[in-house]
């Protein structure tokens, strides 16, 4: 996504995280100012922005690996392609903010990701402008990447990157999700979506594979909807955009799979900013700090619990 991470969290953000419930599992089923009146449909899910990045440098292993040490069940990561056409999960079209490629390759600038063979990528520290603790961490491959989230039992929204620069790449990740084992029953039924602010990418990725569920990122106008519910199964706006009404617009379709529009609102690290969401009604939400987010939504839901009046004859 092209929000970058938030650099160190706000003191009241940390301390939250430290409390924060780690159990996360898959939920089913201008900013509006949340209301005790609100009352909340459901719980959204949490999912993690690259990972966990206030913690660990985005979109690597050692990133999905702290988030599933926290109860992160959703992963989010992004994909592009080499010059020799492997398949790398990193954010930036260029190599230089999240990579030491400026010391390693210093006269290949604008050093772009498609400019560079995987071999090359391959001997760039992508860890240690997070912090020396992660010195020597790679830019992993979508192959590496995916079985790691398979390992970790944690589910992923994958994001097609850049696809106008890398023709082709939906086919290409099609391939590698079937490969990896990624398109059998149980991880198409509930643990992937592939999403894309590209509508053109993601309709070639539907025609492709249209079983596996996919994501538009974007706020598109209540009327221009129904076109993107043809092969979008997801609505993924900034969570700027969101607004209670058009949450019930989205929710008022059918995507291609027969079952309503959902939401995943991106990228909240506010948990009262979280809360106001999910009183809204958005089915999932995208942070950098998902642990945080989780365990705001978990303590507003008990808090809604706690307020429903018991029944008349439970009171004696």
């Amino acid at each position: 996504m092209r929000i970058r991470p938030a650099s160190p969290l706000p003191r009241a953000l940390v301390a939250l995280a430290a409390a924060a419930p780690l159990a996360l599992g898959l939920a089913t089923g201008p900013a509006e100012a949340s209301s005790p009146a609100m009352a909340r449909p459901h719980t959204p899910y949490a999912i993690g922005h690259r990972g966990v990045p206030v913690q660990a440098p985005e979109n690597t292993l050692a990133s999905i690996d702290r988030a599933a040490r926290l109860g992160i069940g959703w992963v989010e990561n992004d994909v592009q392609r080499t010059k020799d056409g492997a398949l790398v999960v990193i954010h930036d079209t260029t190599l230089t903010r999240t990579t030491d490629v400026r010391k390693r390759f210093p006269d290949r600038a604008p050093w772009r990701v498609g400019d560079f063979t995987l071999a090359e990528i391959r001997k760039l520290d992508a860890g240690s402008w997070f912090g020396h603790r992660f010195a020597g961490e790679k830019v992993p491959t979508l192959d590496r990447y995916l079985r790691r989230v398979d390992h970790n039992r944690q589910r992923l929204l994958l994001e097609i990157k850049a696809p106008e620069l890398y023709p082709g790449v939906e086919r290409q990740i099609a391939d590698t999700l079937r490969r990896t084992g990624w398109l059998d029953r149980r991880h198409v039924g509930g643990r992937l979506v592939v999403q894309s602010f590209s509508a053109p990418s993601l309709k070639a990725f539907h025609a492709l594979r249209p079983e596996v569920r996919t994501g538009f990122l974007g706020a598109p106008r209540a009327t221009d909807l129904p076109r993107y519910a043809a092969f979008a199964d997801q609505i993924n706006p900034d969570h700027t955009k969101v607004t209670a009404d058009w949450v019930r617009k989205v929710h008022g379709l059918t995507g291609p799979h027969g079952r309503r529009l959902e939401i995943s609102a991106w990228t909240v690290d506010d948990p009262r900013r979280a809360v106001a969401l999910a009183r809204m009604g958005v089915d999932a939400i995208i942070s950098n700090a998902a642990h945080v987010v989780a365990g705001a939504l978990a303590d507003d839901a008990d808090e809604d619990a706690d307020a429903v009046p018991a029944p008349a004859d439970a009171l004696g």
